[in-house]
């Protein structure tokens, strides 16, 4: 029986807006879509191109789940989009015909979006689904919804989204497997819905999120509470790297771990040690069309995107590059992502402060800080919006410069509107 993945992908209020059109310049591509970037935690980056499209390790984001499905002979993504204002208009589906996800025509065995690998069919144990898990530390398990599990049969005893007090350090990652039994029991989700609305017609007001409470299924919260303890649901422990992209801070990180995975999956697209060529250190990914001064010294951790140039005497770690910019010669650039078509003038140096998880607990994950604190901003990585411009010989440090700024002097810690 057939196999379909569905990719979920995060709607406007996750920060997601449209791209660009075809032939249009960044430059001149601000959105104007009022559904456009209503999240704050991806900016100024999500402002130029819808968040699953932002590149890690050099790649769109949504890519590297296409490419762990590409073994599944049908595989798509699912999604809210706006009527006419689509970022991928040759994919909308408004009817949702057989599209995975919407529909389980042809008997598929499982509906999934796939790890590397699985646990045994979940019809030999007349399970519904199987939760994708990874551990947490116990504080930062609050973060996230949190598993218990039987230690022997792996069944699901126990489910909790964001609890307030510490339950357990397994953590969803939001990996799933299902069988077509799991449609059931959304649809007994939304009868009872239905059910509380006809006894009480307050819950039917519009929520604060703007949703009918009624009309909105939520998976973790609704379907997974109710099937723990139930024989329906397991848990599949993954040791492999994992780690959210909520703020733009986390891409760095992100992008670190895919580069690493790239030795093993993709070695074609790490860069090497060449005569005449950049001193490369660590993992390293430079788009063909880049140009790069064989003086220059990247990495580790570095992406250099298409059409960027980049100098003599040039530093660059721990950073991603995108598309256009021009980093002149001696620049260093150190814990910064520099947007589209910007410019960092000679000897200018661009640093932020890494926000990795704590080295010494190997189940921490980065944590969600708050970009105020005392009312400072937090220091974090350097952001540099879409067409910036850096002078020669200034400093910028631990700051988020908005698009189509040109600075004249040094910056610390500070947001550039």
């Amino acid at each position: 029986m057939p196999l379909k993945a569905v990719i979920l992908i995060g709607g406007p209020q996750k920060g997601k807006c449209a791209a660009p059109a075809r032939g249009v310049s960044r430059r001149r591509s601000a959105p104007a879509d009022p559904l456009c970037s209503t999240g704050t935690r991806f900016r100024p980056l999500s402002f130029e191109v819808p968040k699953p499209l932002f590149p890690v390790a050099g790649v769109p984001m949504v890519q590297h789940h296409i490419e762990a499905c590409a073994k599944v002979r049908q595989a798509g993504g699912l999604g809210p989009w706006s009527q006419g204002r689509s970022a991928f208009p040759f994919l909308s589906d408004p009817f949702l015909r057989p599209s995975p996800g919407a529909r389980h025509e042809g008997d598929p065995a499982h509906g999934f979006l796939p790890a590397q690998r699985g646990p045994q069919p979940l019809s030999r144990i007349g399970a519904a689904g199987v939760q994708g898990s990874h551990q947490a530390n116990r504080t930062q398990a609050l973060n996230y919804g949190c598993i218990v599990a039987n230690a022997g049969t792996q069944e699901v005893q126990h489910y909790v989204e964001k609890p307030s007090t510490f339950v357990s350090e397994i953590i969803n990652c939001g990996i799933y497997l299902f069988t077509p039994a799991i449609f059931q029991h959304i649809g007994e989700v939304f009868q009872r819905n239905q059910q509380e609305l006809a006894l009480c017609p307050y819950l039917g007001e519009e929520s604060s999120n703007g949703w009918q409470r009624a009309e909105v299924i939520r998976l973790e919260q609704d379907v997974f509470t109710a099937l723990a303890g139930s024989g329906k649901l397991y848990v599949y422990k993954t040791d492999g790297f994992w780690s959210q992209i909520k703020s733009a801070g986390s891409a760095i990180y992100a992008s670190r771990l895919y580069l690493n995975q790239y030795s093993k999956s993709h070695p074609e697209r790490l860069a090497q040690n060449k005569p005449g060529g950049p001193v490369i250190r660590g993992n390293v990914y430079i788009h063909p069309t880049a140009s790069i001064d064989s003086t220059a010294v990247l990495g580790p951790n570095v992406s250099i995107g298409e059409g960027v140039t980049v100098g003599a005497g040039v530093r660059v770690r721990e950073s991603i590059v995108l598309h256009g910019a021009s980093l002149h010669d001696h620049t260093c650039v150190l814990n910064t992502i520099v947007g589209w078509d910007s410019t960092i003038g000679r000897w200018a140096r661009v640093e932020g402060t890494p926000s990795d998880p704590n080295p010494n607990d190997p189940y921490a994950k980065i944590d969600s800080e708050t970009l105020f604190r005392d009312g400072r901003l937090t220091p974090s990585i350097t952001i540099l919006g879409c067409s910036v411009t850096i002078p020669a010989e200034v400093v910028i440090l631990n700051s988020i410069v908005l698009p189509h700024k040109e600075l004249s002097r040094s910056y610390k810690n500070q947001i550039i509107l």
